[in-house]
């Protein structure tokens, strides 16, 4: 925010404050606990007015048809912009200084640590990492690995482990433990609006999209900019964890299903036998907790995982004996997190602050804690972070030969040029995609590995479907992380449907999501002493069934860059376009109405499924599939091993490979094709 924004906004506050006090009061009136007001909802208005200034003119008309709002759940756009607004500061955390004492959360039964306290101060100390200064980069590395993510880490890992010095270029900082656990406005699960703490910043970072009328500039904050976390250790910083493993079916939809008129579906050029060694060593070096059952649709293991399933509650025994009438299977949920103390690190103390947060006892396994500190333990890999790599430079032949780096460093940008033997690109699937195509040579005039036109198409991620209930009698019993019972049935073997997904418990949710959750379902008033007492009365007594189903995919949805729109530092962003096929939208509303069977089996009173139109590309945290592998350079651009066709010293390891995402989370396959990709490599250059 600039200094006349930050004191336009004061001004506007401070000469409509009790304009504002009312109004306020009206989204959430006082009763035995505070009104909105009371609890600091304008202190709260002043903070988001930091993050979203242009917020200020939508505040202003708000205030100037004060007078036809008189506290009903009006239709009104900006009426339910800024009621929601205020709700979600209600409920959020005193940080955010919307709710003095945490009082709200005395109101609904709702506490962020574990039901019987944590059993050590927190946050506790995490990895340090191998941090080197831009000035201190060297001329030339064996390995250059771009991103740091789930395929980054075990990139670097493997690398510097056969004795490669390795660099990781990382778009994000590494910011502690207790910065990126607590915030629920600016976290990756929330959607209200402004930029995660977990990164990117809303600043200097667009993307376009085209709606079909216009080309749409979006920042970070919005939904179809598909963020995915830009930290250290990536998505797995603050990811959910959940570690399914893609089965038989999944590699081999097209030969399964056939292909859908206006899908580019197809196989996978190696299937689930091939891949299970290294889904087995992701789930030992990584550490997965779970059950010895799978379900339907899953492949065989000769391994069980290294961890049993964490401890479940009241929440899965109503499930389980709601899945028994209904005659559907279920599973304990496979996740990264420590069940028992694991590779040096503490178990999971189950608090209600999991998906969208760091792990204040470092019991959630993600890159920045599991592979990335093994590279730097071996003292040939670091990391330089808040860096960007602009391109992939190549030679007169073409080669790759290093890249072009820029960043910025206390206040100030900066750009060099790196040499290295070879180039591993694991910045997920949007700007893997966006690096190649801005890549562009004599040579390869359209971006590297894009001769065919590949790069970039294909885009996916997960269309959910799912259902909210609420019940009669509490079922919430605030036992994180949440989901400890999903049933696999429904992944494939649908009548009359192609693939499908699995359902499972979702995670608990935070006072402020439960809050835009039951709201937007219609189950809760958006404010009133109404939508006050339903929140106190269901936030513990509703439930939350979801499920990502398998898209199909298409190839007009892909990642473009856009030459007109460039970010800070002057590179040409990624542009989206096209969308997701019609038959993952029945997919969906399949899933959605089995949830809701679910829910009903269970003794919900009341159902609001999960259906409606999906607009634009899917991506977000699942985002895969814009680099495809296969055998064939004419459909994909990278081959069997992860190699970018015509470039032997060129590789990709993340989401982006996939041809198909799985009807489940896709990060143990993201961790398993990294190691097979390493690997190869290894072999190749022992």
């Amino acid at each position: 925010m600039t200094d006349h924004a930050a004191t336009a906004a004061q001004e506007f506050l401070r000469t409509h404050d009790e304009r504002l006090r009312a109004l306020v009061d009206r989204v959430v009136p006082a009763d035995e606990f505070p009104s909105a007001s009371e609890a600091g909802a304008l202190a709260f208005l002043a903070g988001i007015l930091v993050d979203r200034p242009d917020w200020l003119d939508r505040l202003r008309v708000v205030l100037e048809h004060a007078d036809d709002h008189d506290g009903a759940d009006e239709q009104d756009p900006d009426w339910t912009w800024f009621a929601e607004l205020v709700g979600a500061g209600y409920y959020a955390d005193a940080g955010n200084g919307g709710n003095a004492g945490e009082r709200s959360w005395e109101m609904v039964g709702w506490q962020p640590g574990p039901p019987d306290g944590w059993s050590v101060p927190v946050p506790v100390p995490t990895a340090v990492p191998s941090v080197v200064h831009p000035s201190q980069l060297a001329d030339r590395y064996d390995a250059v690995v771009v991103g740091s993510g789930a395929g980054g880490g075990v990139a670097a890992c493997g690398l510097a482990e056969s004795g490669r010095r390795v660099l990781v270029i990382e778009a994000g900082g590494w910011p502690g433990t207790a910065d990126l656990s607590r915030d629920h406005i600016r976290n990756p699960r929330s959607s209200w609006g402004v930029a995660p703490l977990s990164g990117p910043s809303d600043v200097g970072n667009p993307r376009t999209v085209a709606d079909g009328r216009e080309l749409l500039v979006l920042r970070p904050s919005s939904p179809g900019w598909h963020n995915n976390a830009a930290t250290a250790g990536g998505g797995t910083r603050v990811y959910g964890a959940q570690a399914w493993r893609f089965g038989p079916r999944d590699f081999t939809m097209a030969s399964t299903y056939g292909v859908p008129d206006g899908s580019s579906l197809a196989d996978w050029p190696f299937g689930y036998d091939e891949l299970a060694p290294w889904y087995e060593r992701a789930e030992w070096e990584v550490g997965v907790s779970g059950g010895d059952v799978d379900g339907p649709w899953s492949g065989e293991r000769s391994r069980a995982r290294p961890m049993p399933p964490l401890p479940s509650g009241a929440a899965r025994d109503r499930l389980a004996a709601a899945a028994d009438t209904l005659g559907i299977s279920t599973v304990h949920v496979p996740l990264l997190i420590n069940s028992t103390p694991y590779l040096g690190r503490r178990a999971c103390e189950q608090c209600g602050m999991c998906v969208g947060f760091a792990c204040p006892v470092d019991a959630k396994n993600g890159s920045q804690n599991t592979m990335l500190t093994r590279a730097f333990a071996t003292g040939n890999a670091s990391i330089v972070l808040e860096a960007r790599v602009a391109r992939l430079r190549t030679d007169g032949t073409g080669r790759v030969v290093g890249v072009t780096i820029v960043g910025t460093v206390d206040g100030h940008d900066w750009r060099t040029d790196v040499d290295a033997a070879e180039v591993v690109v694991a910045a997920g699937a949007v700007e893997s995609a966006r690096l190649l195509l801005n890549s562009r040579s004599d040579q390869e005039p359209d971006g590297i590995g894009n001769g065919a036109d590949q790069v970039g198409r294909h885009l996916q991620g997960h269309v959910y479907g799912g259902a909210m209930g609420v019940f009669d009698d509490v079922v919430d019993d605030g036992l994180g992380p949440g989901p400890s019972i999903a049933t696999t049935d429904y992944r494939h073997g649908v009548p009359g449907q192609i693939g499908g997904g699995i359902l499972a418990n979702e995670f608990i949710a935070t006072p402020s999501n439960t809050y835009q959750y039951l709201v937007g379902t219609g189950l809760v008033p958006r404010s009133g002493l109404d939508g006050k007492h339903a929140m106190r009365d269901l936030a513990r007594r509703s439930m939350r069934i979801m499920g990502p189903i398998q898209e199909v995919t298409t190839a007009d949805a892909r990642v473009r860059v856009d030459p007109a729109v460039t970010d800070r530092y002057g590179i040409p962003v990624a542009s989206f376009s096209g969308g997701v096929h019609p038959e993952d939208v029945r997919a969906r509303d399949h899933t959605s109405a089995r949830s809701g069977d679910w829910l009903r089996a269970a003794g919900a009173t009341r159902v609001a499924e999960l259906h409606g139109p999906v607009h634009g590309t899917s991506g977000g945290q699942h985002q895969a599939g814009t680099l495809r592998t296969g055998a064939d350079p004419a459909t994909s651009v990278v081959d069997p091993s992860g190699r970018v066709w015509g470039h032997d010293n060129l590789r990709v390891a993340d989401g982006s490979v996939h041809v198909t995402n799985g009807g489940v989370n896709p990060v143990l396959t993201i961790l398993a094709t990294a190691m097979r990709t390493v690997d190869a490599m290894v072999a190749d250059r022992p």
